[in-house]
């Protein structure tokens, strides 16, 4: 306890040392602070908001004081945030108080960084107690004087307020303190407000305040007094004050699309001058607005498809739409103002950039109509001297290829298709030739496949394109990126030809040495060269046909022997071995492509298998690497091969199930996780009852992993659908797992049954979860019929056949989980017969839910059903 005082008395000190140069006098800090948050969290935390507060500390032991208190509040990670909750919530009553009297005062600090992250730690407090109906004066202390302190108080209160905005939902705040922090927040953004830091933390507080207003945009006196607040903040003196304003315009055209035509015309007007004149992150903001449109425009749209109307529930004001005469030109001119090294920079974002999205975004919005407004602009740059207008040209028309009609298109595409092919080959200019192959790339995406009518390509131009992208290729390594994504649609456009002739075939064997060498160059590390190199061999792979494969064979002992190339490197550093580490996931993510091309062919099946022994050996190797996406590649790949080896597979078993078992238990790298649930089925398949002999431990991780809250999510779904193929595998043998297997799926189903109030994630999500656990019930009792067991199943049923009546009665299923359900119902019946037949009298998913899927228009639907009426009728006959 003396060490503990003593390290209270000192945490100056130790804060100071916590920062110092010196390695050893910053590690012995570090675990100082360590000891004592762990041997007294109350007088750690006491300490560290008191340092916070102490205007005589210096500003650097200040500033780590609030952080770590700040991070002894919250966690990225859901249980370490679960954790640190609990422990806050524990602390005695009087301890609490104390820390939240010196955080209130520290926003009155003179110190900027000390006000700020107490504004910070306050708001991460009130995201603990206010859900908890704890800390409730809060809100009323910070507004009770606002309009009396102090500007810089005035400036930390309403940060305040905005970051606690962002920390709670809105149902948290009542509508009484949600006017109070508006009012505030609104006088502080007011053109009357001298102080630009008071202005300016109080336009952020209000985009984080906007999801807390649904009832005053509904007020229009309210909302009318708000937007002209917000808009006469754009053309404040001060440009970050322009910019958070126009951010809240942002959110707002968001969240309030419906709320927006009064006030739509004045909004554009500003807009217009803005972009042209204003300084790059306030232009920038300015052009968001209208890509926010845009967005909210097209969601409408696709929602409700052809069947719009003005009586729908959501509207469209097509606000895009009226602009365009003005907005199109507008955006045009933004292209003009590239940079000169923007090629370069992967993080590039600049005025032509955000223009040329957001032209992309009205074509998709308004389609045919934005053609003739663009294409004067394109024919008049296109061959112009100054290479700025020739890439200005180049980008508008590969930025308007998604949304109008091919047939609207033709006409210009052709022509333009020629000229760029030139272009990419012979224009001087770094910048014009990546942004015409990247067109060009468009081109193929949007205007070529077999589910045109028609297409860009022909047999008289295919081998001049296939040339120039090739010698592309070769090209500087942003250049030859965007060929290879050029080269990728053009592949993916006779993927489902569904023929064994192609009109690759005659170049196939240039673009599979090509793209190849593309991978292996020096510099494919710059512009993401080498993954676009492997993207692309693997598309050009998966369009290969019977008459290719063997070429695509010879590809197979390439890329296996540089991943035990990879494997066998040694003494790396830290950042050869990062980019060893992502080489082997590119590696295996091309092997499972192979893999599933050569194993699925009669004519190479049995060649390819000589390699299987190679490929396991490596795979294995990867699992011994430190890169999640390695992993994933490998354990993807190692699927293809189950599927390919079929029941040869088993020979692999003895070695791959400890990694198989490594993999069941990696909650922390969840993708690994559901992955490797997604191998065990295809295990199941491949080896059918032969998987017996691994089924007590996958089982025992299977439930394990359900048991845990350490679980993600989307793990869950595949489990389920997982104690389905291990049931269809191994039958009868599955009764020992049935009392384990069957509580689960019973309480996941009644937890999935109702959505009412969801968000779309959320449905998405439990209809995703819905169809696991129907999987589920059909495998098992697909898997036990014709089995003397099957009376096992049968106390199980009226659960089964109630979860398919609440589904039946949910307006928000898809049609997965409908057909799934269907399935069920049929599986139910076939597999108990008579043992069913009186549940079926009462059951409303034996008779509505039936009758609906009959007269589905799904095809595949209306087939379950059949198969289930049989079924059931069969059932009830006995």
């Amino acid at each position: 306890m003396v060490i503990v005082d003593s390290m209270a008395m000192e945490v100056t000190q130790i804060l100071l040392n916590a920062q110092a140069i010196d390695g050893a006098v910053r590690k012995h800090a570090e675990e100082n602070l360590k000891q004592f948050q762990e041997k007294n969290l109350s007088s750690f935390l006491l300490s560290l908001a008191g340092e916070l507060a102490t205007e005589e500390k210096p500003v650097e032991s200040r500033k780590l004081a609030g952080l770590i208190l700040k991070n002894a509040l919250d966690a990225k990670e859901q249980n370490r945030k679960y954790e640190l909750v609990q422990q806050w919530l524990a602390l005695d009553g009087p301890v609490k108080a104390k820390i939240k009297i010196f955080l209130l005062n520290t926003l009155s600090s003179p110190s900027i960084d000390a006000r700020s992250t107490a504004s910070q730690v306050i708001a991460k407090v009130a995201g603990i107690e206010l859900p908890l109906k704890q800390w409730h004066e809060l809100i009323g202390t910070l507004l009770s004087n606002i309009h009396q302190i102090p500007a810089h108080s005035k400036q930390a209160t309403l940060e305040t307020l905005g970051y606690i905005c962002e920390e709670v939902s809105p149902d948290v705040v009542d509508q009484d303190n949600v006017n109070k922090i508006l009012t505030a927040v609104v006088q502080g953004m007011n053109s009357s407000e001298t102080n630009n830091e008071v202005r300016l933390s109080a336009t952020r507080a209000l985009y984080n305040a906007l999801g807390f207003t649904q009832a005053n945009f509904s007020n229009d006196m309210e909302r009318n007094y708000i937007m002209r607040v917000v808009c006469e903040a754009t053309i404040s003196p001060e440009v970050k004050i322009r910019q958070a304003a126009f951010e809240c315009l942002v959110a707002i055209a968001s969240t309030y699309y419906e709320k927006l035509a009064p006030y739509i015309r004045d909004i554009f007007n500003i807009i217009a001058k803005v972009v042209m004149e204003d300084e790059e992150p306030v232009a920038l903001q300015a052009i968001e607005f209208w890509s926010s449109i845009c967005d909210e425009e097209i969601d409408i749209l696709e929602e409700y498809g052809g069947g719009f109307s003005v009586d729908s529930e959501i509207p469209c004001f097509y606000f895009v739409k009226q602009a365009l005469p003005v907005l199109v030109p507008m955006l045009l001119q933004t292209l003009l103002k590239q940079e000169e090294d923007q090629d370069q920079d992967e993080g590039a974002w600049n005025i032509a950039m955000a223009g040329g999205t957001c032209l992309g975004l009205v074509a998709r919005t308004v389609g045919d109509d934005i053609v003739p407004l663009v294409m004067p602009f394109v024919e008049a740059n296109l061959t112009k001297h100054d290479w700025r207008q020739r890439e200005a040209a180049t980008y508008a028309f590969g930025s308007i290829l998604e949304g109008p009609s091919p047939e609207k298109l033709a006409p210009f595409v052709n022509v333009a298709l020629k000229f760029m092919l030139t272009s990419l080959i012979k224009d001087p200019n770094n910048h014009v030739k990546d942004t015409t192959a990247w067109t060009l790339g468009r081109m193929f995406e949007f205007l070529h496949g077999s589910a045109l009518d028609i297409s860009i390509i022909t047999p008289s131009n295919c081998h001049e394109i296939i040339t120039v992208l090739l010698q592309s290729m070769k090209d500087v390594p942003n250049v030859a990126e965007k060929a290879c994504g050029a080269l990728y649609f053009l592949a993916q456009g006779y993927e489902d030809m569904g023929s064994s002739v192609s009109p690759l075939t005659p170049y196939f064997h240039d673009i599979l040495k090509t793209v190849y060498d593309v991978t292996c160059r020096e510099d494919a590390g710059e512009s993401r060269l080498r993954t676009a190199a492997y993207e692309t061999l693997n598309e050009v792979v998966r369009c290969s046909t019977d008459e290719t494969a063997p070429m695509v064979m010879q590809l197979l002992p390439l890329i296996l022997n540089e991943l035990q190339q990879t494997l066998d490197a040694q003494k790396l550093s830290f950042n050869e071995r990062d980019k060893q580490n992502e080489l082997q996931g590119l590696l295996c993510g091309c092997l499972q492509v192979i893999i599933q091309k050569l194993g699925s062919s009669q004519a190479t099946k049995h060649a390819f298998l000589d390699y299987s022994d190679k490929m396991m050996g490596l795979f294995l190797r990867v699992f011994g690497s430190e890169s999640t996406t390695a992993h994933e590649e490998a354990m993807l790949a190692i699927g293809a091969l189950v599927y390919a080896a079929g029941p040869g597979f088993e020979k692999y078993m003895p070695e791959f199930y400890r990694y198989l078992e490594m993999g069941l238990q990696n909650f922390e790298d969840y993708q690994v996780c559901a992955i490797t649930v997604g191998v065990t089925g295809d295990l199941c398949r491949a080896l059918e009852d032969k998987v017996s002999l691994y089924c007590d431990g996958i089982m025992t991780h299977l439930l394990k992993d359900l048991s845990s809250n350490l679980l993600h999510r989307s793990v869950r779904p595949p489990i389920f659908s997982c104690f389905g193929d291990i049931a269809l595998a191994i039958g009868e043998i599955f009764e020992k797992y049935l009392i384990y297997t069957m509580p689960m799926l019973q309480s996941a189903a009644e937890l999935s049954a109702h959505t009412s109030g969801a968000d779309d994630d959320m449905i998405e999500y439990t209809n995703s979860l819905r169809n696991g656990i129907l999987e589920a019930y059909s495998g098992i009792f697909q898997g036990f019929k014709g089995s003397p067991k099957t009376q096992l199943l049968i106390p199980y049923a009226p659960h089964i056949l109630q979860y398919l009546d609440s589904l039946y009665m949910e307006k928000d299923i898809d049609d997965l989980v409908k057909k799934a359900a269907i399935g069920v119902l049929g599986d139910l019946a076939d597999t108990l017969g008579r043992g069913a037949a009186s549940l079926f009298q009462n059951s409303v998913s034996g008779q509505g839910f039936l009758s609906d899927c009959l007269a589905s228009d799904d095809s595949m639907i209306k087939e379950s059903a059949e198969w289930a009426k049989m079924a059931i009728l069969r059932a009830i006959s006995f």
